[in-house]
């Protein structure tokens, strides 16, 4: 009951202060307001930011190794990108592709992978510099990608390189709008190819690259209209197996690559093996950095609120010095006074956050409806910047509320 009391007394001294001295309120508020709204603004935007590119690392695939000429950072513990000792590096090549899926005991997909650039035209109908994948079998299965209409290239039309072709959902649109595209043709640099199937949506990442925008072929169908000899990128994209941890699939490959390469004992790889989590190791320090700086940006304004709260709990004991004198001559404690000054403070605090929270959930509401980037204040960063203001209030107002709590009676009583 005594906390119950506390806490109504609180908001009602509080509601008070905000009545009676609008202006003055509002500008001590301001810092709390402002404070919350930068830390828990960079921190919106910064855990949005990091769901969506770890999104778009997840459709790059769990388990999976992308043998590839160049590795995606530098060596581990150097920081500048050794750009020269690659250069010379052979590339993947489709028959080490299905070497590695005769050797591999832990690989269930290995699939040879890489991209150029095309018009993809149908009738009048053109799509300009499409990213048109080359790949071997396997690759819808490696990427979970889903199929909405029609049916996926067979392994036999892959390996005998078939004139068919899967369109992304965007360029099936563009192509053929309104229309299915199943069963009709398209043109390639001057082939035609027959579309079998069509890719179900899925939006752009954060890289900017979807499969919307992508047309799938046969590799050794592409062969006809570039040389695969020449620098494209190329990958062996491999799949592990369910229960195979990744670290045991980079040790095979790296044994089975040397082998096919024939690399001596004492020479380096001369291919990399690149997985998501050597982007996720360091995206976890880049993070760490842009919440250290969230905490420096909002920290300074929410020093200033603090010292804004203060300021209005000294002003309240002023205004209250003979209300507390009575009700210490009435019987109440120095910790009831304490308690009470503290509550207030806190509710005074916990107002300007809640101002800052609200200004941030408008601003993410508009940000995701202007841009095509999806923002959102979690419940984790709500509790964050409502216990931060609790905690401010709290430091703000203990100093006046001990000056409340060890007033002497009789003086409060008989002040000016």
């Amino acid at each position: 009951m005594l906390i119950l009391r506390l806490i109504v007394e609180s908001f009602r001294f509080a509601y008070n202060s905000l009545i009676v001295n609008q202006l003055r309120t509002f500008l001590s508020l301001l810092g709390i307001t402002i404070g919350i709204f930068c830390i828990i603004s960079v921190f919106t935007i910064i855990d949005s930011l990091e769901r969506t590119i770890r999104d778009s690392m997840s459709k790059l695939g769990s388990n999976v190794i992308y043998i590839q000429k160049w590795p995606w950072t530098p060596p581990p513990g150097e920081s500048e990108y050794p750009w020269w000792k690659y250069l010379n590096r052979p590339i993947p090549t489709l028959s080490e592709t299905q070497e590695i899926l005769r050797r591999s005991g832990l690989s269930q997909y290995a699939v040879y992978n890489y991209a150029i650039n095309r018009t993809v035209q149908n009738g009048n109908n053109k799509a300009e510099n499409v990213e048109v994948l080359a790949s071997s079998n396997g690759l819808i299965e490696t990427w979970s990608l889903k199929i909405s209409n029609g049916r996926p290239l067979t392994e036999q039309e892959i390996n005998s390189g078939s004139s068919f072709a899967m369109l992304g959902a965007g360029i099936a649109e563009q192509l053929f709008p309104g229309i299915s595209p199943v069963g009709k043709s398209i043109k390639i640099q001057g082939f035609t190819l027959f579309v079998v199937g069509v890719f179900e949506k899925m939006g752009s990442d954060i890289f900017g690259t979807s499969m919307d925008k992508r047309v799938l072929i046969p590799v050794k169908f592409a062969a006809r209209m570039i040389d695969p000899r020449l620098d494209m990128r190329q990958s062996i994209i491999v799949k592990g197996k369910a229960d195979v941890p990744a670290s045991r699939l980079s040790e095979e490959l790296e044994g089975i690559m040397r082998s096919i390469r024939r690399v001596k004992p004492s020479a380096e790889n001369d291919f990399a093996l690149n997985e998501v989590s050597l982007i996720s190791g360091q995206l976890d320090s880049l993070f760490k950095v842009f919440n250290i700086a969230g905490w420096i940006i909002g920290g300074f304004a929410i020093i200033v609120g603090g010292f804004g709260i203060a300021n209005i709990m000294f002003v309240s004991v002023k205004e209250r010095t003979k209300i507390i004198g009575l009700q210490k001559a009435l019987g109440a404690k120095s910790k009831f006074i304490l308690l009470e000054f503290l509550f207030e403070a806190s509710v005074l605090s916990l107002i300007g956050g809640a101002i800052g929270l609200l200004i941030i959930y408008a601003l993410t509401f508009v940000v995701s409806k202007a841009f095509d980037f999806n923002l959102v204040l979690t419940v984790g960063n709500i509790v964050t910047g409502l216990m931060i203001s609790i905690v401010i209030g709290l430091v703000a107002g203990l100093v006046p509320a001990r000056t409340a709590a060890h007033l002497d009676p009789v003086t409060a009583m008989n002040a000016v």
